[in-house]
């Protein structure tokens, strides 16, 4: 039986975007031009949909960033309302449009994406501080890297100063700045975003766990990665082990936001208490329920669908 709290907290400091998916049967090559085969309009964000996913599967959430005061910038804070996440920290800012991203996605599910982060660049440390208060009570702060490295570094110290548990997803790839990882306890990267951070791209999941290892090793006060393989599950190292946790079998359909349904399914299972490893498990369903819908704010599944999932096993 896991351990429960009704209602976990969870502080997301991230970006909100409007997705602009297009569907084509393959990407474009250079100079190219395809006729597509579908188009939608999303609400999405890494911030956003991390929030989103937290907020669906159980938890209570507050989220803190920047949009415009265009129509986007409606839409997304409509959502939050609508799904009852607690926006007040999400400030208008007339210098700047809502972020957008631009994404096609071919017919085997699989996306390329184009990320213009727009108001999310002009986040501030005062907006962080604004909400210390939030981010001190909260049971897990969960980051992202579609906002400027110091406001992410600024949220994890708040967090880490408070004694919370700090969950980063460092994506878009890029490297990371020793001060930010040495506030973090949990790292979430997938193949590519751990490539960025150790300079070796991983093959396969014996590499991907020789690169988790060196990150544990180099930065010392890193207690926990957890790498995303996509169909392959995830790759647990911490204090207590080294983990492969397989994935779950689903039809893909577009993996949009799968890694952002994984983080924060995850930060809500942690905040209830429940064991690393189980954690990660509750993660993994999610990150397969949302690969089987388009969009990305439409495929971040609800608490009830993940538990069933993950009552099933991994079939």
């Amino acid at each position: 039986m896991h351990q429960r709290s009704n209602k976990p907290s969870i502080a997301v400091v991230g970006s909100l975007n409007m997705d602009m998916v297009v569907r084509a049967l393959r990407r474009p090559a250079k100079g190219e031009t395809l006729l597509g085969t579908g188009f939608g309009l999303f609400i999405g964000g890494k911030g956003n949909n991390q929030a989103i996913a937290a907020a669906r599967s159980g938890g209570q959430v507050t989220m803190i960033g920047r949009v415009g005061t265009d129509s986007f910038g409606d839409a997304l804070r409509g959502t939050l309302a609508r799904e009852g996440i607690d926006a007040r920290y999400v400030r208008r800012d007339p210098g700047h449009g809502t972020g957008v991203a631009l994404i096609v996605v071919d017919a085997e599910g699989d996306n390329s994406i184009i990320v213009v982060p727009q108001a999310n660049r002009a986040l501030t440390v005062d907006d962080v501080d604004e909400a210390a208060d939030a981010i001190a009570v909260c049971d897990v702060l969960l980051l992202q890297l579609e906002i400027p490295l110091e406001i992410a570094a600024r949220a994890a110290f708040v967090a880490r100063q408070a004694g919370r548990t700090v969950i980063l997803n460092p994506a878009p790839a890029q490297p990371v700045p020793r001060d930010l990882l040495a506030a973090v306890d949990i790292l979430v990267p997938n193949e590519g975003e751990i490539a960025a951070l150790t300079g070796h791209k991983p093959d396969g999941v014996p590499a991907a766990l020789e690169a988790a290892r060196s990150l544990r090793v180099t930065y010392a006060d890193l207690k926990t990665v957890i790498v995303t393989l996509g169909e392959h599950g995830a790759l647990v190292i911490s204090p207590e082990g080294e983990t492969h946790v397989p994935a779950y079998r689903v039809k893909a359909v577009d993996t949009t936001a799968a890694g952002d349904a994984f983080c924060g399914a995850l930060a809500v299972a942690l905040g209830r208490g429940e064991p690393l490893l189980e954690a990660v498990r509750y993660g993994n369903a999610a990150g397969a329920l949302s690969v089987t819908v388009a969009g990305a704010e439409p495929s971040l599944p609800r608490a009830e669908a993940i538990e069933s999932l993950r009552a099933m096993g991994h079939l």
